[in-house]
């Protein structure tokens, strides 16, 4: 009972005290914050009080594209934790190849009766990808908050790490060090946070040599398929559009006998999940994760409540995080 006691209150960051009363039936409590403990057990796996079984948690769905990518359950974390504090139960669904899609999610969300929605990284990020699954959330009024760059014209509100801001600060670094010869390793064409990031270089540059962008399927065999290609190119720093495709980059790096960073620097972007611990560390681009979940999840509760949001993004800035994958342009 000690034990539960003191994982609940620190799930929801109350005192074990007001986990007693609120498990006991007693007073003293608001309702936001006994609702929250009541949604901190069921997430922890802990049985209800007999007489509070009746009640049931409101539901918020959670959609990612995969769980590969620790970015994706690095999210998963701040969201699903900020909802619980808020008395909101998130259900995770994750897509998998050949199993439920996106478009499946939301109907089985919307047969459960969702509060609300999160998407991150989905299928809204892709100008080409179908989009009738966020139409009828619209025509629903069903709340829904987007992490990370859309296509125009959905009419949801979002957070966003500032694409042009990431790539001005990767290109300055790589350009403090002398390289010249910069490309871009980045998703699909039609992947919305990739367009902004080639904006930007464009904008940097006066207009970057096509055969200095490459394009990859978000994967470390995409990063190494298409980094070979820029390598052959001459190019001496590569930014990439993720962490996974960055150490991608370092392995086509290595298997052409280049040394990272002696011969090729590489930067990722995100700063997920031991990237501090790769050989050599990774540069990276870090995306405020803390920030932009607790912003999401509070632009939603505001819907839940009622209240109308606008469908603006808010654009939250990068931190550049200097480590091992970077070095001095080669002199020849």
């Amino acid at each position: 009972m000690t034990r539960r006691l003191a994982e609940v209150a620190k799930k929801v960051g109350v005192s074990e005290a007001t986990v007693s009363r609120v498990l006991n039936g007693r007073p003293g409590v608001s309702d936001a914050t006994r609702q929250a403990v009541l949604t901190a057990l069921d997430v922890l796996g802990y049985e209800r009080p007999t007489q509070l079984r009746g009640e049931r948690a409101r539901l918020v769905g959670l959609v990612l594209p995969e769980l590969q990518n620790p970015i994706f359950p690095a999210f998963a974390e701040v969201i699903g934790g900020a909802l619980a504090q808020l008395g909101l139960t998130p259900v995770l669904c994750t897509q998998t190849k050949g199993g439920v899609s996106e478009a499946d999610y939301v109907e089985l969300l919307l047969q459960q009766q969702v509060s609300g929605v999160v998407f991150a990284g989905g299928l809204y990020a892709q100008a080409d990808a179908p989009h009738d699954h966020y139409r009828l959330l619209a025509d629903r009024n069903i709340p829904v908050v987007l992490v990370n760059a859309a296509i125009e014209h959905l009419g949801f509100p979002g957070v966003s790490c500032d694409d042009a801001v990431a790539v001005e600060q990767a290109w300055r670094h790589l350009a403090s060090l002398g390289h010249e010869r910069i490309g871009l390793l980045l998703g699909p064409g039609d992947h919305m946070p990739s367009a902004r990031k080639l904006a930007a270089a464009h904008a940097l540059t006066g207009g970057l040599p096509e055969e200095r962008v490459a394009r990859a399927i978000f994967s470390i065999e995409g990063g190494h398929a298409a980094a070979s290609r820029l390598i052959d190119r001459g190019v001496t720093g590569i930014i990439c559009a993720s962490d996974p495709l960055a150490l991608g980059a370092i392995r086509a790096a290595r298997r052409k006998g280049c040394d990272v960073p002696g011969r090729i620097s590489v930067v990722g972007y995100d700063d997920s999940a031991f990237m501090n611990c790769t050989e050599p560390p990774l540069t990276t681009v870090r995306q405020p994760i803390e920030a932009m979940g607790r912003a999401a999840v509070e632009l939603l509760n505001v819907q839940i409540g009622g209240t109308a949001v606008p469908a603006e993004e808010l654009l939250f800035e990068p931190e550049l995080v200097v480590r091992g994958s970077t070095g001095q342009a080669p002199r020849d």
